[in-house]
C-alpha cells in the first residue's frame, strides 16, 4: 500500500446504512483496498439525529460545524479540530446542530463488514 492523502470530494458520499435522516459516509480507505482500518468522511444535514450501537471502536474528527454525541456515560459536545471517540458496543445518539457538520473517521475493523 503507499502513502496517499484525500479530500472530502475523493469520498463518493451515501445515506448512512439504516437511517432515514440527512446522513451520509464516503469510505476513501476500506477492505477493498486490503487496509486493517476504514478511513472516510460523513457529512451532517443541520439538526440531525443518529441512534447507532457502535460495532466497532470508532473514531470521528469534526472538520466543520458542530456534533453532540450522548451515551449512557454523558454527552461530549465537538468543534472543529476535535476528535470523539466511541468504543465498540457503545449506545450512542449523534446530533448536528443548526449549521449541520462536516466529519472524517476512522474505524476499527471495518463499520461495513460489522454491520454486515
Amino acid at each position: 500500500m503507499q502513502v496517499r492523502k484525500f479530500a472530502i470530494s475523493d469520498a463518493t458520499l451515501e445515506r448512512s446504512p439504516g437511517q432515514d435522516g440527512d446522513i451520509f459516509v464516503g469510505n476513501v480507505i476500506d477492505q477493498r483496498d486490503g487496509a486493517p482500518i476504514t478511513i472516510g468522511y460523513g457529512r451532517y444535514a443541520p439538526n440531525q439525529i443518529l441512534d447507532e450501537t457502535i460495532a466497532v471502536d470508532d473514531v470521528m474528527v469534526v472538520l466543520e460545524g458542530t456534533l453532540s454525541v450522548s451515551s449512557n456515560a454523558g454527552t461530549v459536545t465537538a468543534g472543529p479540530g476535535e476528535i470523539v471517540h466511541m468504543p465498540k458496543g457503545t449506545q450512542v445518539t449523534i446530533r448536528s446542530h443548526e449549521q449541520g457538520a462536516v466529519t472524517a473517521y476512522v474505524t476499527y475493523p471495518h463499520w461495513q463488514e460489522a454491520r454486515g
